[in-house]
């Protein structure tokens, strides 16, 4: 057959508008992080630092210290923010360390609730509990340690954030680097995102456990912030100098060529715990174990998979108790994590892993 002409690269769609700020809200938004009276000893000072910060915003500062990117890029001559490359590190140091057969094997467990007892409810949330009691099953099995990452220091911890994904996955898949290299933004302030540290987390995991109350019949905010940041994990491009940064027409052209959609967690086991106290636990179950499934990470079994109710149709402010009542839950629980955990220590080959995915997207 004659060669195929190559596609012709998709026209880049603009037209949302401009959003840039004033000098003047540009001060008034930035400022308010500074209206407690204490500040106003200071306040010239920190004029002066508004004024610097509206510098780096009208020209755009977004990574405003970088190296070049060096050995094992496409481009090696092609400047890289020196911070996405400590990220970049320490998912390969992550790597690593999953892969050494000498290392303990690792169990994360994702506690997915935003209700702490520092904060505004002024009481834990029952999934704390609930991720509490399989953390003991898993530090109590012998080989294997346990990470809990706690979603609700979103709400409880100063300066504790997970910044929105922009979707740059939706213009063209090698336009989503792995890791997110949309953030940290000096220019716009977007700093202190805590996904560079949960991305080597997640990496290192040889099982995942996610225990989620059900918000609204769906997962709470701060489960989908992760979740949303993880799409870099299921297909995202390892090398920017590819794209040359954020050059949509050049991840379009690339994407087209043939993408290989590289899964970066592929083969971790995992388990989901969903719970609700009306409606909507085997929806958020179900989505859960579907998104993991679809980053191809492996269910451990039908044991370490449930939804539940607690306290169903009851007062809010007696939940705790039914909880305390529901030891069936509780067993229930702890034998998801006990599945898990026989699920990591398992060495035997996965069947099917070596066939072609005829839709690798």
């Amino acid at each position: 057959m004659p060669d195929q002409p190559a596609p012709e690269t998709p026209r880049v769609r603009k037209g949302q508008g401009d959003v840039k700020l004033t000098r003047e809200e540009f001060a008034r938004r930035l400022g308010e992080r500074f209206y407690d009276p204490s500040f106003d000893a200071v306040r010239a000072e920190i004029e002066r630092v508004i004024d610097v910060a509206w510098k780096n915003y009208d020209e755009y500062h977004k990574s405003p210290r970088k190296r070049k990117a060096g050995p094992g890029f496409a481009d090696p001559e092609f400047e890289l923010p020196i911070e996405w490359l400590d990220a970049r590190q320490a998912i390969l140091d992550a790597q690593r360390r999953h892969d050494d057969p000498a290392a303990p094997r690792r169990i994360l467990v994702v506690c997915a609730a935003d209700r702490h007892d520092q904060t505004c409810p002024g009481e834990m949330s029952k999934t704390f509990r609930l991720v509490t009691l399989a953390r003991e099953v898993v530090e109590a099995s012998g080989g294997i340690e346990c990470d809990v990452l706690d979603l609700s220091h979103l709400t409880a911890q100063y300066g504790r954030q997970i910044l929105p994904c922009k979707a740059c996955v939706s213009t063209a898949m090698p336009l989503c680097h792995w890791p997110c290299s949309c953030y940290p933004n000096h220019a716009m302030g977007q700093v202190n995102d805590w996904m560079n540290e949960i991305y080597p987390r997640w990496v290192a995991a040889h099982g995942v456990l996610i225990v989620t109350p059900v918000y609204w019949y769906q997962a709470p905010s701060v489960l989908k912030l992760m979740i949303d940041r993880l799409v870099c994990a299921d297909g995202g491009n390892p090398d920017p100098t590819t794209t040359h940064g954020k050059t949509p027409e050049e991840a379009k052209a690339l994407e087209l060529k043939g993408w290989d959609y590289p899964r970066h967690l592929s083969g971790r086991r995992f388990g989901v715990v969903a719970h609700g106290d009306t409606e909507g636990a085997d929806v958020v179950r179900r989505a859960l174990t579907d998104w993991l499934r679809d980053m191809d990470l492996v269910p451990a079994e039908n044991r370490a998979i449930l939804d539940r109710y607690v306290g169903y149709y009851e007062p809010y402010a007696t939940s705790h108790d039914a909880l305390d009542r529901d030891t069936a839950f509780q067993e229930e629980v702890r034998n998801a994590a006990r599945t898990l955990v026989d699920a990591v220590r398992l060495t035997i080959p996965r069947p099917g892993v070596s066939l072609p995915e005829p839709r690798p997207k």
